[in-house]
């Protein structure tokens, strides 16, 4: 599954190099097995943001993305585009990718994240709750409820900063890292891709993508 990962972030054409973070042997030994580049990281990292910052402290380079491992079937043009919108946003120092979120089951759904946008396509919220909640007589939300994509682009200095600030009240309550920017006063610019790809969180979403990659997705 990390290869598939490696091999779709690789095809990315805004990534200069792709390198695997982790603190666990076994993924090393199999990403060192298809000719990947891994880096070891300490085991008490509390979220893949800490870890990221670790693994590129040493690094010399202006923008970093972060792509999880459990999204086998991440699209490269998404990558393209979250780093496009740091280059386009000189005031943003991080990016993240939604999608339009239109299952009654999955707004209703606390694995499934939630992101409300401005006017300019800022984030202003992050949430397991299905937001923005339509009162009774509320009028329809303009252009729709997003669904967010774990893709993160951030200009290299900002994420070893927001790396090493503790962990806000909202995040914790959430259990959503990016809602440590949001309580910290940053803005978080956000980017509309056709869809979410199927990541592996169950052993049913395993087989799901088995599926998908052998019908050639």
């Amino acid at each position: 599954m990390v290869e598939h990962v490696y091999r779709r972030a690789q095809a990315a054409s805004s990534l200069a190099a792709v390198l695997v973070a982790t603190d666990d042997v076994r993924v090393r030994d199999a990403v060192r097995a298809f000719g990947g580049d891994v880096r070891m990281t300490a085991a008490g990292h509390g979220s893949g943001t800490e870890r990221l910052a670790e693994a590129v402290r040493d690094l010399r380079c202006d923008i970093v993305v972060n792509v999880q491992g459990d999204e086998p079937l991440v699209e490269p043009a998404a990558i393209d585009l979250a780093v496009k919108a740091l280059r386009e946003a000189p005031d943003a120092p991080m990016s993240t990718a939604c999608c339009e979120l239109n299952e009654d089951a999955e707004i209703s759904d606390p694995n499934v994240v939630k992101v409300v946008v401005d006017s300019e396509g800022f984030a202003l919220y992050f949430s397991r709750a299905a937001i923005p909640h339509r009162r009774r007589g509320g009028g329809a939300v303009p252009g729709g409820v997003y669904k967010h994509v774990g893709l993160y682009a951030y200009r290299r200095n900002f994420l070893l900063h927001i790396a090493a600030l503790e962990p806000t009240p909202l995040e914790q309550a959430e259990q959503l890292e990016q809602l440590r920017v949001l309580e910290h006063g940053y803005r978080l610019r956000t980017v509309r891709v056709p869809g979410a790809p199927v990541g592996v969180d169950t052993p049913e979403d395993l087989e799901r993508v088995r599926c998908l990659l052998a019908n050639g997705a």
